[in-house]
């Protein structure tokens, strides 16, 4: 429930402004976003691998085919996470998670919010991984991944071109760590990521 708390403040505040998202419209989003792995993994010594949240600064391009459907592409700045097991670091990887999306957005183009839903494909790309603690002398790898991913968000008019965002993600990604003394450790990360930003149509 916390996570669409952020959601229903925005639809509150900016309720009483009108807001137009028309047909080849152009806009971007920009504001902070946070990644909250769900992560499970395969047995290692009887624990799994646990993975740090991290906020780093996000965007996204949209462009409205129709009134109602828009293509989004996201991108962001790099995300790092603290990689644990059993309570202790032992790995620190970065990622990038592009993702392209096709929108439905609900309500006229000229209504006062525009709530809306998506669907599409994340490819998120490993780097930087380094081995920590007991894996310190590690070569560590972790693979690529593509899968699908859906969202939910609101969009508020506040000024002339201008309107505040925020949205919710669910991205599926599955990938395998490989390790030198550990071997290798499927494990699904499948985050929720929530973003908080303002807008700009063109």
């Amino acid at each position: 429930m916390k996570a669409f708390i952020p959601v229903a403040l925005v639809s509150a505040l900016c309720s009483s402004v009108a807001l137009a998202h028309n047909e080849g419209d152009f806009f971007v989003r920009g504001g902070a976003a946070i990644v909250m792995p769900n992560e499970s993994s395969d047995d290692v010594g009887g624990n799994e691998l646990k993975i740090d949240d991290d906020t780093q600064l996000a965007a996204t391009f949209t462009y409205m085919a129709t009134d109602n459907i828009g293509v989004e592409l996201l991108l962001a700045t790099p995300f790092t996470h603290d990689v644990k097991l059993d309570g202790d670091k032992v790995a620190e990887v970065s990622q990038l998670p592009p993702s392209l999306m096709v929108q439905y957005y609900f309500a006229q183009a000229d209504s006062k919010i525009r709530p809306y839903v998506g669907a599409g494909v994340n490819y998120t790309f490993f780097f930087d991984e380094k081995g920590k603690g007991v894996l310190s002398s590690d070569d560590i790898n972790v693979d690529d991944s593509m899968g699908w991913t859906v969202q939910a968000g609101v969009d508020a008019k506040f000024a002339e071109n201008w309107f505040a965002n925020a949205s919710i993600w669910y991205m599926d990604i599955d990938t395998d760590v490989r390790t030198e003394s550990v071997g290798t450790i499927h494990t699904e990360i499948d985050p929720v990521s929530v973003m908080l930003g303002v807008g700009y149509t063109f």
